[in-house]
């Protein structure tokens, strides 16, 4: 069980590694947006799920209530980080914010 906890937690820290990497590299603000709600999102699905099976080691009702809330949690996030990361854009584009255009110098 500890090495399938230990895989999910190493697998969410990668995608959360790598939306804050695709977050500093990536050249505009519609770009970055990307990264940071999908492999944000998948890190913090898979970390949940870790612990969430952690947390179930010493199996009794309010431990299984503690996982039930966190895989909650889960499903929360899946529903308000689209809507937020929408919401974003739309305020971007709302402000006239243009998107990169390759060839264009980088601020």
């Amino acid at each position: 069980m500890d090495i399938i906890v230990c895989f999910f937690l190493f697998a969410g820290l990668f995608f959360f590694t790598g939306g804050a990497i695709g977050i500093l590299r990536f050249p505009d603000f519609y770009s970055r947006l990307h990264p940071a709600g999908k492999l944000d999102t998948l890190g913090l699905l898979l970390a949940m799920i870790a612990l969430a099976l952690f947390n179930l080691h010493h199996f009794s009702v309010g431990t299984l209530l503690t996982s039930l809330k966190m895989i909650l949690i889960v499903v929360f996030i899946f529903l308000a980080s689209p809507t937020a990361t929408h919401a974003i854009v739309d305020a971007g584009v709302r402000a006239g914010l243009a998107p990169w255009v390759k060839g264009e110098e980088r601020r």
